[in-house]
């Protein structure tokens, strides 16, 4: 089996259980095909660089799996069948990173430096 990265994003207007609701439903899709999923992260609404389907905002999932490529194929196949799943991206790697993806080492080390200086009153 070969070892996956899978990104995709859901539309604006669903609920953020929704949009942890299809990270397991597509979990499940993998491992009823002979795969794993190792590990998966929901990284939120955030704004798109584009519209997409009218959508300016979409939910972002990652999920890391080893599995055969007939369970990707299927997971890839129903993600593009779903009316909620906007965009999807595989991507096969040698060999999965340890901890967390980048964007949510990004998002920790936003939230550890605490707020702004310059949003206070503005002194002329």
């Amino acid at each position: 089996m070969a070892l996956y990265e899978h990104t995709f994003i859901a539309r604006q207007d669903l609920s953020t259980a929704q949009a942890e609701g299809l990270i397991e439903h597509f979990q499940q899709v993998l491992t009823d095909n002979g795969g794993s999923v190792s590990d998966t992260e929901y990284w939120g609404l955030k704004t798109m660089a584009y519209k997409i389907n009218k959508n300016r905002k979409g939910h972002y999932a990652y999920m890391r799996s080893d599995a055969p490529s007939a369970a990707v194929q299927e997971m890839e196949r129903l993600m593009r069948l779903h009316d909620d799943v906007m965009r999807v991206l595989t991507v096969r790697v040698d060999e999965h990173e340890e901890g967390p993806s980048a964007v949510i080492q990004a998002k920790n080390a936003r939230d550890e430096r605490g707020p702004r200086r310059d949003r206070g009153p503005r002194r002329d």
